[in-house]
């Protein structure tokens, strides 16, 4: 059978050490023993597949690097980790100890964890499957040691001039002559929820103090800083001065390559060149794809540095990357060279004020015009670890509502698609789990995510305990992802029909939303329902310039048929004034992925 070839990624997000987790115990502040830990061996084959079979194309495993975690691995040659500077018990997977290493925590046997996890990398490309992890350049965890770092290389810090704030190749910065204090905890919280442990005792040793990894200067940072990590110094002075190169201004329009022969005479501060060494070893291990926390924080030159050099041993490597301001988007894309980043603050934000039963729907096309340029550049997603899940009473209570903003933000762009792991069945993030609060998964506890167990199956990963809405919900997101990945359309152009039906067609309106995506060889109409209590029924409309771009005829009945159910055959028929219309119900939540036959 010949394989199909993949037009639009989809990402598939995996928490790694709650994905095999089969323990359903959830106890607050639960250790391994209570709760549980999923491993590197549960992604096996079948897990792989189901994943793959979903309409998978890339799978990015968070929480790999070595992060703190409170835990004895003291056999294994592995320090304890301090309470006092740990969030929760499993650790930040933001606070890497050891970039060069994995997290024990996922291991069988913590020795050969790395073993484990090229074991890992060698199942998913078996399956067909891309492996991302993450990269933290802002920050790293305050007790970083590297103790794994290749002989010939330096662990972050091992040269620095503790005696001065800031020095170019200093790797920190530094508060000299101050001692550094845990914060002031409150709202009744105690590290590790208050048991007893021998590293807790309100202190840690640093001397100098560094900054914090959110910016903090002082000595003792705030209870919400991020108090667990330190500040990495790419050669930006105190005053915000830059002590490096400035990409000329032309940059924006040259290749990667060509910022790679920039940079390659150019002397760099000491912490690029360990960033671009750590990226290039996890390359050489068989990563396919980088996804870099809080790109904005870290100048746009080094990534211009980083990504070329990335780029010039594999050109098809997978980079995404957090930036926030809307403002930086041109520049982080076309200057810093990302492949991907977060479309949170317009497209996500949007969507998520539409599904909460706020928002209009016009707004999405609004977004999607302002973005024309970088379209193919803005990463989509309705969940990730750092928002509320979808089916969380904080958030929209139920997964369905989930379904119609789901097709429009997989179908309206050339952009990659990412789901979070359990987003497919509807899992709502409702456990109290230590340090992490109700609505998002945790990622700093030990904790089990109940819709997926049932879907794991006692690792049989054939959703054998998953209710009957859960099933049906994957079966929405499999059918969907899978469509994308195959269309020649979602790789073509994008024209919205909204604003036409909003003012020509009684009954359409502002919880709608519609558009077409064509190609050469596939024209597709989609149309998605919002509203959760709503029937619709209309006579849609095409305008007449669609219809001239599709080389349709006037006085002519084309069939429609549904790609998503197989729901619906209908026949658009071209008047003399050279508009297309159709009569269609569309139901509460539903949507349509119209294909013209």
């Amino acid at each position: 059978m010949a394989t199909k070839k993949h037009k639009k990624a989809v990402v598939y997000q995996v928490f790694t050490r709650l994905f095999g987790n089969t323990n359903m115990t959830n106890k607050p502040w639960g250790t391994i023993e209570e709760n549980g830990v999923g491993k590197f061996t549960d992604f096996s084959a079948k897990a792989l597949k189901a994943i793959k079979d979903l309409g998978v194309t890339h799978i990015w495993y968070t929480g790999v690097p070595h992060h703190d975690v409170i835990r004895d691995y003291t056999a294994y040659g592995i320090s304890n980790d301090d309470p006092d500077i740990v969030k929760g018990r499993a650790g930040s997977p933001y606070a890497v100890k050891d970039y060069y290493n994995v997290n024990p925590d996922l291991a069988k046997n913590p020795e050969k964890r790395l073993e484990e996890f090229q074991n890992l990398i060698k199942r998913s490309h078996k399956a067909g499957l891309k492996v991302i992890i993450d990269i933290v350049p802002n920050h790293v965890a305050r007790n970083y040691e590297g103790k794994s770092t290749p002989e010939g290389f330096e662990p972050f810090g091992a040269s620095d001039d503790t005696t001065v704030e800031y020095k170019r190749d200093n790797n920190f910065y530094y508060i000299p002559g101050t001692e550094f204090k845990v914060p002031d905890w409150r709202d009744g919280y105690t590290p590790l929820g208050g048991e007893k442990n021998p590293l807790e005792d309100n202190k840690f040793t640093e001397i100098p103090a560094k900054w914090t990894g959110n910016g903090s200067r002082s000595a003792q940072p705030d209870f919400n800083d991020w108090y667990e990590t330190v500040k990495i110094n790419y050669g930006v002075r105190p005053d915000g001065h830059y002590d490096f190169d400035m990409l000329p201004d032309d940059f924006d329009t040259k290749d990667y390559k060509e910022h790679y022969e920039f940079w390659v005479t150019k002397d760099v501060p000491s912490s690029w060149v360990k960033f671009k060494d750590i990226a290039l070893y996890w390359l050489a291990m068989g990563v396919d794809g980088f996804r870099y926390d809080m790109a904005e924080m870290v100048p746009v030159e080094f990534w211009s540095y980083l990504n070329s050099h990335i780029k010039m041993k594999n050109n098809d490597t997978f980079i995404m990357a957090e930036v926030y301001n809307p403002g930086l988007y041109r520049e982080y894309i076309n200057k810093g060279k990302m492949d991907y980043l977060y479309d949170k603050v317009d497209l996500y934000d949007g969507l998520k004020h539409i599904m909460a039963g706020h928002g209009w729907s016009d707004h999405i096309h609004t977004v999607q015009n302002g973005i024309q340029d970088i379209e193919h550049n803005m990463l989509h997603f309705l969940e990730n670890h750092d928002e509320q899940r979808i089916a969380s009473p904080e958030f929209a209570g139920d997964a369905k509502t989930a379904k119609p903003a789901m097709v429009v933000s997989a179908t309206i762009s050339t952009s990659p698609t990412m789901i979070y792991f359990g987003q497919e069945v509807g899992e709502p993030a409702a456990e109290h789990a230590g340090f992490g609060s109700p609505s998002r998964t945790s990622i700093f506890d030990y904790i089990g995510v109940p819709t997926l167990q049932r879907w794991v199956n006692n690792k049989k990963f054939d959703g054998g305990q998953s209710t009957d809405e859960e099933k049906d919900l994957r079966d929405f997101y499999k059918r969907l992802l899978n469509f994308t990945i195959t269309s020649d359309a979602l790789i073509g152009e994008y024209q919205e029909t909204h604003f036409f039906n909003k003012e020509y067609t009684a009954n359409y309106n502002h919880r709608s939303f519609s558009f077409c995506r064509w190609s050469a060889n596939e024209k597709l109409l989609v149309i998605s329902n919002f509203d959760v209590d709503k029937t619709y029924e209309y006579e849609f409309k095409v305008p007449q310039d669609i219809i001239q771009k599709w080389g349709l005829s006037k006085n002519t009945a084309y069939p429609l048929e549904d790609e998503l159910y197989n729901q619906a055959k209908l026949d658009l028929r071209v008047g003399d004034d050279g508009i297309g219309r159709f009569d269609i119900i569309v139901y509460p939540l539903q949507s349509f992925i119209f294909k013209l036959k």
